[in-house]
């Protein structure tokens, strides 16, 4: 593994992202969420990039896709909004499209009136199982400069911060 201050040297040649916002005498937490950013962003990117030209679809479609594939008894729109962390109208546009496209059927929920359950079509889970596959292994390839250990260690490392992260939240909602 390249010691840190080697891999921003290398980045400099090339687009540093948000990593440019960062100076040397910045603080190691600063860089290093500058660093988590610009990560995240060049692989969403990228991801976003190869299923629009491999498979016409956009990440939001996706990840609405995968939402109802692990849930084959299907979900309330307003679950699948809450889910993706978007609003019911892009819920409605997404869910529009999917149906005209025979991908996903929408059907009044049995025990809320005002409620509308989607579920993924054979036709539209196919599609995603293919998607899926592929994402699969864009991820793989795009990791493929960790080794397993590396990856093993960053994971806990984000877990850890997750944890942190968690807690300063809680402890915020008990203040006064």
């Amino acid at each position: 593994m390249k010691p840190a201050d080697a891999a921003h040297m290398e980045l400099r040649a090339a687009e540093l992202g948000h990593e440019a916002r960062a100076v040397s005498s910045d603080q190691a937490a600063l860089k290093l969420w500058l660093r988590l950013l610009t990560s995240t962003t060049q692989i969403e990117t990228e991801i976003r990039r190869r299923l629009r030209k491999t498979f016409g679809v956009s990440l939001a479609r996706f990840d609405y896709m995968a939402q109802l594939y692990r849930k084959p008894d299907g979900l309330k729109m307003s679950e699948l909004s809450g889910y993706l962390m978007v609003t019911g109208g892009n819920i409605t546009g997404l869910t529009d499209e999917l149906e005209r496209e025979k991908l996903v059927t929408r059907e009044a929920s049995p025990t809320d009136r005002r409620a509308w359950i989607v579920r993924l079509t054979p036709k539209g889970r196919r599609s995603f199982e293919a998607m899926a596959r592929a994402h699969e292994q864009w991820i793989l390839e795009l990791f493929s400069g960790l080794s397993r250990t590396e990856m093993q260690q960053l994971h806990a490392l984000l877990g850890e911060l997750r944890v942190h992260l968690m807690r300063n939240r809680q402890i915020a909602e008990e203040m006064p």
